[in-house]
């Protein structure tokens, strides 16, 4: 085990939402970096639940409140983030209520849709979506038995 300056490093928590609205999914461009659209999302406050911290994190990025469908799957990819270690749970959520507005360290966001998804997609969110579009089409979830490679 890696030991940092202060004792053991460890990898910081964080979730992320697909939100589902009738003409697709949400995704907030990011005011800091790394730059890019990226899906809602964010770290898990010390005491949190995951699933609170997905429903704030959604709240402060698009002003929507989500219903949480499931939990989709769990990326751990050390690369994922280029900033530190994270581990992300990914929840599927749908709006339960108001409107979509960029807020907190979201720019701008936008819909869409697997044939129009921006060129610039921040952390490893491309490939969350690539396994999202492939469980909407197929039924099948990114394969544990494969691994994440690093």
């Amino acid at each position: 085990m890696s030991k940092g300056k202060n004792g053991y490093r460890n990898p910081l928590l964080t979730v992320d939402i697909i939100v589902e609205v009738s003409s697709g999914i949400i995704l907030i461009e990011r005011k800091n970096p790394p730059h890019g659209y990226a899906l809602p999302g964010g770290f898990v406050d010390y005491g949190e639940l995951l699933e609170a911290a997905a429903r704030r994190e959604a709240r402060e990025e698009t002003s929507l409140r989500v219903d949480l469908l499931e939990q989709f799957y769990t990326y751990s990819d050390p690369r994922r983030d280029p900033r530190h270690h994270t581990v992300t749970a990914v929840y599927l959520a749908r709006v339960s209520s108001g409107k979509p507005r960029a807020r907190d360290d979201a720019r701008a966001l936008g819909i869409f849709r697997e044939d129009n998804l921006p060129t610039e997609i921040a952390f490893d969110h491309r490939r969350i979506l690539e396994d999202y579009f492939r469980y909407r089409k197929t039924g099948q979830r990114p394969s544990i038995t494969k691994g994440q490679k690093p």
